[in-house]
């Protein structure tokens, strides 16, 4: 079964300002509050189509427990490790041409709850695949993922990778079963500048060589690209009118998973329908109901690269 981990979940309030103006007060409207941290949004996406992936994560104080709540009520077991604190809330402003974000850095977890949360991973007997996404906490060191790995090693349980730390690039050695980098990040962590498609498929390739079996590039508006460890594959994205990115690629992962690792599609296949989810998502505040996913999927179009 697959598990989610989100180390630092929050509160998402996205609201609409018709502008944004210095020293001066902005009113905001059409507020929507929802349970969030990247671990989540990819448990939440993968219930939607049909996988039930239990949440884990670190939760404290009055929004903690709205989020452990809410998921609950969505359908999703919760296995909560509560920490003094409180779990934060992130703001995010839209106006007709521009969007704010605002996260915080999230509450602080001593030792001995992360310490819990290894015990919980350790004693759960129907763990397959494990999904760590989002930021670490405050007095969370980086060389928790490598705890994590070498206290599943013995489980033999794959491992995906969706964070922006610098200590990803240390662990191709874990050999996780799937990374998802931004462009942004594959420079800021490993280094690679793409300047085109060729720059592009040597990169994946490169990372292939470093012990990652397969990698989900993700390019918001200009599409993604996906390496199996043999082959590089290109999806566009569909042309929309976003109305908020921050789950977009939450929800690009959730869906991939869903279709290539649990549903045994083609890379084709699978990319399609991540990239149509991705963008259904980037139209709506939250995850929004993927209503529209069948319609976008007429505008991706996917190709091999190499």
């Amino acid at each position: 079964m697959i598990y989610t981990l989100t180390p630092n979940p929050a509160v998402d309030m996205n609201v609409s300002a018709d502008v944004v103006v210095p020293n001066r007060v902005c009113r905001t409207k059409d507020a929507v509050y929802t349970p969030n941290g990247k671990g989540l949004n990819v448990s939440f996406t993968l219930q939607h189509f049909g996988v039930h992936a239990p949440i884990l994560g670190f939760f404290g104080g009055f929004s903690g427990t709205y989020i452990v709540d809410e998921a609950r009520k969505k359908g999703c077991d919760v296995y909560p490790v509560m920490v003094d604190g409180i779990t934060r809330i992130n703001p995010f402003i839209s106006t007709p041409t521009q969007e704010y974000t605002f996260p915080n850095a999230g509450c602080s977890v001593p030792e001995d709850k992360q310490h819990e949360l290894l015990q919980l991973l350790s004693s759960l007997d129907d763990l397959t695949c494990l999904v760590v996404s989002g930021s670490l906490p405050p007095k969370v060191k980086p060389t928790f993922y490598d705890e994590i790995f070498d206290t599943l090693a013995s489980k033999h349980v794959d491992v995906v990778l969706d964070t922006s730390s610098s200590h990803l690039s240390q662990l191709g050695a874990k050999k996780p079963l799937l990374i998802k980098p931004n462009d942004d990040e594959l420079h800021a962590i490993f280094g690679y500048t793409l300047t085109d498609e060729d720059d592009t498929v040597r990169a994946l390739h490169d990372l292939g060589t470093q012990g990652f079996q397969n990698v989900l590039l993700t390019l918001g508006s200009r599409g993604a690209y996906f390496f199996n460890g043999t082959h590089v594959w290109y999806a566009n994205a569909p042309k929309i009118k976003p109305y908020s990115t921050v789950c977009a690629g939450d929800a690009t992962l959730g869906c991939f998973l869903a279709s290539y690792v649990v549903h045994k599609a083609s890379v084709e296949q699978a990319l399609t329908n991540a990239m149509a989810c991705g963008a259904n998502v980037a139209m709506s505040a939250g995850l929004g109901t993927f209503s529209r996913m069948d319609e976008l999927k007429e505008a991706v179009h996917v190709k091999q690269v190499d």
